[in-house]
């Protein structure tokens, strides 16, 4: 059921965003899996163009776990300042480095990412959606906050844990692992702040009121 108790075709009615974007590459520039497990922990109330810029000096300094087992909060501060809580991430790292000890032994369960330190369901969806595997969930990031009320599929919250478990009881299972990523982009690309609403596919079913027509 949707906002206004009238119910609502939703795998239908996104499935041009699912089209469009569903094996869309995560905006990370990752190269392998300790990469992109690095930048998720970095990335956390950053922005993913900040942390590309960031990314070579770092892994050409640390290109792998191993090498991260081997160094300091100091070391790797230097290399992250113009992170957002760089100091904490640091520590996050370090002592998920000091945890999985080679880049072979990075998790790839929900279960198992969400006991480190630094990782949260928003990045071990990313993680895992990007391995293609499947997990119970739907990748629930600061565009999807923004743009799932928008649509009406939920209504508004800060929350990312609620707006993911709303959204699992709004959405048809068999999308869940698509769907996350397909909202984001159309949040970075379309449905901005100030959204191009002239532009969106999903225009005709999308029940924001300050629509855009023009």
């Amino acid at each position: 059921m949707n906002l206004f108790n009238q119910t609502t075709d939703w795998k239908e009615n996104l499935n041009l965003i699912l089209e469009k974007y569903s094996n869309q590459k995560h905006p990370l520039a990752y190269k392998n899996l300790y990469q992109l497990f690095i930048m998720v922990i970095l990335s956390a109330q950053d922005s993913d163009e900040n942390i590309n810029k960031i990314a070579p000096n770092f892994f050409y300094k640390f290109p792998n776990i191993k090498s991260l087992t081997k160094t300091d909060e100091n070391q790797i501060t230097a290399y992250i300042n113009k992170v957002k809580h760089h100091q904490n991430k640091a520590i996050w790292i370090i002592n998920a480095a000091k945890i999985i000890k080679e880049d072979s032994k990075i998790p790839l369960t929900l279960k198992d990412l969400l006991n480190i330190k630094g990782i949260g369901r928003k990045s071990a969806g990313a993680i895992l959606k990007e391995f293609n595997i499947p997990f119970e969930g739907i990748m629930t990031d600061l565009h999807v906050l923004r743009v799932a009320p928008r649509i009406g599929i939920i209504k508004s919250t800060k929350d990312g844990i609620k707006a993911e478990q709303l959204l699992m009881q709004e959405l048809p299972r068999e999308i869940w692992n698509n769907i996350g990523i397909a909202l984001s982009f159309l949040g970075r690309e379309i449905c901005r702040p100030l959204p191009k609403c002239q532009k969106c596919p999903l225009n005709k079913n999308c029940q924001y009121p300050d629509k855009q027509l023009i």
